[in-house]
């Protein structure tokens, strides 16, 4: 695309109107677990995520059997716990007791004002004063009630409808794996309360920055283009060489870019992360189809591998100083685990499918502790210059696309791989996503410029339980 078609300015139009992840021994460290359930990113640099685990019972209820002794269903419960530790490794619990009475959670109040989130494992019958009394903490309260825990369960539902009961949400299984998922929401919270932002651009600051502060937490800090330089022209030519050969290494092929220009990729990847490190930051953006473009103040080499190599190691690394989607790939962060693919989409109706495409892609799509995907090294296709992975994604994998606009709205879609194109039109990785809803009504509820996120799995539960808490209403594009 030449540079006088202004993707940028298109993209804002349209909004108006409606790898190899090599990981340095600054990077955190990644525990593995069950990926059935993995929930961990080291998206937090501060602080551990802080909730408060109350295990509720009344030695009124008759059910789910009379004298149930507490002590031996806590101690069932810790056991599940400590077999899962490594999905709780990022996560304290300040509050941690049994509670059988009102007065009991009256007496933490205080306690409980200071956690992101109160998980509440549900024990027998006759807790509906207890609960009451938790829920008028206000904090968001998830809780966990196995069969026979109690009836209470019938009220759930007309609790989560009245106004006090907005930050309530739960989860009704016999699967004590799920306590994992129960705390996502709590996570994404955290990670965008504690998330830093660096935006390289000369953009003048929006009024967006001061929401998302305000609502999220997060913050935007702007960065100059001689910083960035100054953090290029630091990293050893040894360190960069080194890095290239990592990344020449692991590709299937490299196809269009020299040696030289791989390195100098790896040297701006390098120093990515170096910044992050200096602000404990955790994103790293680019203002790389607006005023990075301009040939008198080009960045020292193209943003696009180190942008890949920050989400592999679980950071994030986001295209064209899109902050909507930067925040979308904090959520999904700290609700899987799992970084985001930023994409351009095509429509297929014959299909029911859209392909979503974007020269950027990541190879730890499954998370930075898990295998990297088969890629190619090539030039960015619009450009024909640079260094970009374009990777070949999982045919027949579960996907979520979502994009958070503004503080209160979240537009999403799910689907599944069904393709993944290796053809010489479009941005270099691609996926063609057979839908769950309909493409025709897709493309004509479509608002709010081109991108979207797309995250690995079907999160639309996780991503309902966050909006629920946050007050943010999911829409889905293709129903």
């Amino acid at each position: 695309m030449p540079h006088e078609i202004k993707r940028r300015e298109f993209l804002q139009i349209a909004a108006a109107g409606s790898a190899l992840g090599v990981a340095a021994p600054s990077m955190v460290t990644f525990a593995a677990s069950a990926a059935s359930s993995r929930p961990l990113s080291p998206g937090c640099r501060k602080s551990k995520v802080k909730v408060a685990r109350l295990y509720m019972g009344s030695a009124e209820g008759l059910w789910p059997k009379p004298h149930l002794n507490f002590e031996e269903e806590v101690r069932s419960y810790q056991a599940e716990f400590e077999k899962m530790k490594d999905q709780f490794s990022d996560v304290e619990f300040p509050v941690d007791q049994l509670v059988t009475s009102p007065a009991q959670v009256a007496a933490i109040k205080d306690k409980l004002a200071s956690v992101d989130g109160i998980l509440v494992i549900h024990l027998s019958l006759g807790v509906r004063p207890i609960l009451m009394e938790i829920l008028g903490a206000g904090r968001p309260t998830m809780i966990f009630a196995v069969p026979y825990s109690g009836h209470e369960w019938a009220e759930f539902g007309a609790l989560q409808r009245e106004e006090a009961g907005a930050k309530l949400d739960c989860l009704l299984t016999s699967d004590r794996r799920q306590l994992a998922i129960a705390l996502r929401p709590f996570r994404a919270m955290h990670h965008l309360r504690e998330a830093k932002i660096l935006d390289l651009t000369t953009e003048p600051p929006t009024e967006y920055l001061s929401e998302i502060r305000n609502k999220f937490g997060t913050e935007v800090k702007p960065i100059d283009l001689p910083r960035v330089r100054a953090a290029y022209d630091a990293v050893s030519d040894s360190e960069a060489r080194a890095e290239a050969d990592r990344w020449i290494r692991g590709a299937v092929k490299v196809v269009e870019p020299s040696r030289e220009d791989i390195v100098k990729s790896c040297r701006l990847a390098l120093a990515f992360e170096k910044l992050l490190e200096e602000e404990g930051a955790t994103v790293m953006t680019a203002d790389c189809y607006g005023t990075m473009w301009d040939r008198t103040i080009k960045l020292p080499a193209y943003p696009c591998l180190g942008f890949t190599r920050l989400n592999n190691l679980g950071w994030g690394g986001i295209c064209e100083s899109d902050l909507r989607s930067a925040m979308t790939h904090i959520i999904f962060q700290g609700l899987a685990g799992k970084p985001g693919f930023i994409s351009d989409p095509t429509m297929d109706e014959s299909r029911n499918s859209i392909i979503l495409a974007h020269c950027l892609g990541t190879t730890k799509m499954d998370g930075p502790d898990q295998p990297a995907a088969p890629y190619k090294l090539r030039t960015v296709m619009e450009r024909q210059e640079g260094v970009v992975p374009q990777v070949t994604m999982r045919v027949g994998q579960k996907v979520t696309q979502a994009l958070l606009v503004g503080t209160d709205r979240l537009l999403y879609f799910t689907g599944e791989i069904m393709d993944a194109p290796d053809v010489d039109r479009g941005c270099r990785t691609k996926i063609t996503v057979k839908l769950d809803g309909d493409a025709e009504k897709l493309w004509k509820n479509w608002s709010n410029g081109l991108h979207r996120v797309t995250a690995y799995g079907d999160l639309t539960k996780d991503l309902a339980r966050f909006c629920r808490f946050e007050r943010i209403q999911m829409v889905n594009e293709a129903a």
